[in-house]
């Protein structure tokens, strides 16, 4: 799966902790994170990551062409909403993308722990059938 890990400054030290506690389940698929998200989590765990820019540089919108793009399996977004943030319209249209095309998203450590061993159990693995079986019906 390809799961897309994301996180507002007052939550990076949660996500890399979180990165940390289930990296035994998260290195078994490919991680997507912007830009000092993914850098924090890289050094702390040793789990390779793509990285995209920084969120307000434009790394929302990356990742959100990953989602429009049928790319992104999962989006763990730890957001702070106690905290204005400039890029606001970018977050908003990344949520809206995930809503659009049924990406699961968590914006919270519950929820991103639910999907994580939803991952680990194979709830999610319909996405990746479904991927298959369109790929198999494009070759045919």
């Amino acid at each position: 799966m390809n799961i897309a890990l994301i996180a507002h400054d007052k939550k990076k030290e949660d996500i890399v902790q979180f990165a940390t506690a289930y990296k035994s389940i998260l290195e078994k698929h490919r991680l997507f994170a912007t830009g000092t998200t993914g850098k924090r989590i890289e050094e702390a765990t040793g789990v390779s990551i793509h990285r995209f820019q920084s969120g307000p540089l434009g790394g929302d919108q990356q990742i959100g062409a990953y989602i429009a793009q049928d790319e992104m399996d999962v989006v763990l977004f730890l957001r702070d909403p106690l905290t204005a943030q400039p890029h606001e319209p970018d977050i908003s249209a990344l949520m809206r993308l995930c809503d659009v095309h049924q990406i699961p998203l968590a914006t919270n450590l519950a929820g991103a722990e639910i999907l994580v061993q939803a991952i680990e159990r194979g709830d999610l693995n319909w996405r990746e059938n479904r991927q298959e079986n369109e790929q198999q019906g494009r070759k045919e």
